[in-house]
């Protein structure tokens, strides 16, 4: 399950790609028009920074902004991000411990198979599409 961080991250870099280039726009700001926690925003916006997709600035005409162009952010990269992973199994998380099950696994196929169609599903996906409203085709990944 995708948790609110992952959520709300991509609401974050909507609202940010919708207020345009080179925008700083101060975190309240953002959790105003969100209707989002400040305070659980700036856990948030820590990762997207320390991934380098936000850049901060503090004091005066301060806030964050968008790093690279809307339609360069790809959903599965910032879910990746901010979850840690998105793998169904921790089998298929990066880094995994190699299973010792994984020879006479009668259901990592079937896994791998959804993974990898969540990946493509996510990685057809950016921030600009989902800006702009555009339809996703569920059958994209197929």
């Amino acid at each position: 399950m995708i948790s609110t961080k992952g959520r709300y991250a991509l609401r974050v870099l909507i609202d940010l790609a919708d207020q345009g280039a080179g925008a700083r726009v101060p975190l309240k700001d953002i959790a105003a028009r969100q209707g989002i926690s400040e305070k659980y925003l700036q856990h948030i916006v820590r990762t997207l920074v320390a991934g380098e997709l936000l850049e901060g600035t503090s004091g005066k005409g301060g806030g964050y902004t968008l790093t690279r162009k809307p339609e360069e952010y790809v959903v599965s990269d910032v879910l990746e991000l901010v979850e840690g992973t998105i793998a169904p199994v921790a089998c298929l998380e990066k880094d995994a411990v190699p299973c010792e099950r994984a020879a006479t696994c009668k259901t990592l196929s079937m896994w791998k198979g959804f993974y990898e169609r969540e990946l493509a599903y996510f990685g057809s996906i950016t921030v600009a599409s989902l800006q702009e409203g555009q339809p996703i085709n569920a059958g994209a990944a197929s």
